[in-house]
């Protein structure tokens, strides 16, 4: 179970490798050549006499250009030891692998993100024997995904977007697009994906959008990983009082996926989904709630494409 954004914002890239190239290649624009294969190496840089020192991630890439050995720090704010520590993370891995290190920071702060990408000097003022530039993966470079088509194309990099933009009046239609990406995988990946941008979202209005949008998605929660997150909807299934308790929450998930996408909710309407004894109907309600350009439009047969959002 991920239990920090630190640890999912780096382990995103265990999770998958290639997102890590790609980032650097469409996000960064830096021309690192295509992997043939990666391999998860030990992230422990301790020496024999040590001061104990660890990355957070570390993937080592074979490509046609050589080997490389790719080092992802999440950072949550601005750190000076890091910055000591960085230079001494590179050449060390340098001088034991023989290898090239590329250091990449995640963040999901703007201004630890300019803060982590000021090189970094050693030496004589002007004439450095060293100079550090970190490649920095931040709000302002990762892409905002807002759209289902774009997610289903790379459904990882969608959820790097919610995990980094997953705030404010963008994320509702960025967590739906999400949910179409993710249901284009495996449920055991897309249940990993899931406990990441749980595990992010810092928002607690987003935070109960994503876990009513993940009672959507039936397969994840038959999953290990959701186990905790389940237990809790079984005791708060239980203090609400078994089947009428059950039926008013999915009511009120209905209502709240309407006023969390600014669609105005008339009393009928809301009557009408509150009086609804029926699972089924409102489940077919919640679905329909997350493409409806009206929410008199949840009772129709047929609505917008699957896909559209209103913001």
């Amino acid at each position: 179970m991920v239990s920090s954004s630190h640890e999912a914002l780096h382990r995103i890239f265990q999770k998958d490798p290639g997102l890590l190239t790609r980032t650097l290649q469409t996000v960064l624009h830096v021309p690192f050549p295509e992997p043939r294969e990666f391999a998860a190496m030990n992230v422990d840089l301790t020496e024999i006499e040590p001061v104990e020192r660890r990355v957070d991630t570390l993937l080592r890439a074979e490509t046609d250009e050589g080997t490389y050995l790719l080092v992802v720090e999440s950072q949550g704010k601005k750190d000076e030891d890091k910055r000591r520590s960085w230079p001494y993370y590179l050449s060390y891995l340098y001088a034991k692998y023989r290898c090239d290190p590329v250091l990449i920071v995640i963040t999901q702060s703007a201004a630890t993100a300019r803060w982590a990408g000021e090189p970094i000097h050693l030496g004589v003022r002007g004439c450095p024997s060293l100079t550090v530039r970190p490649l920095v993966l931040g709000p302002d470079n990762v892409p905002v995904i807002a759209d289902a088509w774009t997610a289903k194309q790379d459904p990882a990099l969608a959820a790097l977007s919610a995990m980094t933009h997953g705030r404010g009046v963008q994320a509702a239609a960025i967590l739906e697009s999400l949910v179409a990406g993710l249901k284009s995988l495996d449920a055991d990946s897309a249940a990993v994906f899931v406990q990441f941008v749980d595990s992010c979202l810092v928002d607690p209005q987003a935070l109960k959008l994503w876990r009513d949008l993940m009672t959507q998605m039936q397969y994840f929660w038959r999953h290990p990983l959701a186990e905790q997150t389940r237990e809790e909807g079984r005791e708060e299934g239980r203090e609400e009082g078994r089947e009428e308790g059950r039926m008013e929450a999915r009511a009120e998930m209905v209502l709240q996926i309407l006023e969390w996408r600014g669609i105005p909710v008339p009393d009928t309407v809301r009557e009408r989904v509150n009086s609804c004894t029926d699972r089924t109907q409102l489940t077919n309600w919640g679905e329909r709630a997350l493409h409806v350009a009206e929410a008199e439009d949840l009772f129709r047969a047929s609505g917008p494409a699957s896909g559209e959002f209103r913001v």
